[in-house]
This record gives C-alpha cells, structure tokens and sequence, in this order.
C-alpha cells in the first residue's frame, strides 16, 4: 500500500522541543542556580577565589564545570591576564544578565515559601 505525502509527513512529524525542558537542562545542576544568581547579583568581574568563597561550600571542580558550561553558552565571560602570577576574572555577560527576570521571582518565592516546603 502506498503512502501519501500526508501520512509520511504525519510519521516524520517530531513535536517541539518544550523551551521548558531546555532551560531545566542548563540549570539542573546542584550548583547551577546558586554560580548564576551569585555572578547576577554581584554584576561585576570576579576572580575564582572570589567566587568559590561566595558559593561555599561548593567545590574547585565543581565551579570549574559550571563556569566552563556557561562560558561555552555565552552566559559568563572569562577574561585572562597576561601577568604573572596569571589572573583569571569571570563575568556575567548580557544574556546571563536577561535571566535575572526568570530568577529572581523564584528567589523571592523561596524566601517567602521556604520555610513551608516539607522536609
């Protein structure tokens, strides 16, 4: 039996993908969120050290991976120095920056709701 052009176009047909699903899957890491909203609210370059304080007790590797993540999404920018010793300073660039709108509510959620979420 012969297909038509609608039922082949119906047996290729591949949903969207949810935008949803995307954005959880850049954020879904345990430290994902917290490296994010820490670069977004400080808004300034910061070195690694500075970073791996403010996010404590997170781990160096652990940053190291999230950093390169974002980095490669074009979320943060890495800016080396050619000094010595090498300095090496992170920042969130202008897209990173536009996910304030989608973080923040969440934190003022949290904020408000934590305290009610079972254990």
């Amino acid at each position: 039996m012969a297909k038509t052009a609608a039922q082949a176009a119906e047996n290729n047909f591949v949903p969207p993908v949810c935008p949803m699903t995307s954005f959880v899957n850049l954020i879904a890491g345990k430290w994902a969120i917290p490296v994010l909203y820490r670069l977004i609210v400080l808004n300034a370059p910061l070195r690694f050290g500075e970073l791996l304080r403010a996010i404590a007790p997170i781990t160096q590797k652990e940053l190291t991976r999230q950093l390169r993540l974002f980095e490669q999404r074009g979320l943060v920018s890495r800016r080396v120095y050619p000094e010595i010793p090498p300095r090496v300073e992170y920042q969130i660039t202008e897209l990173g920056l536009s996910m304030r709108e989608a973080l923040q509510p969440l934190a003022e959620w949290m904020n408000h709701n934590g305290h009610r979420l079972k254990r």
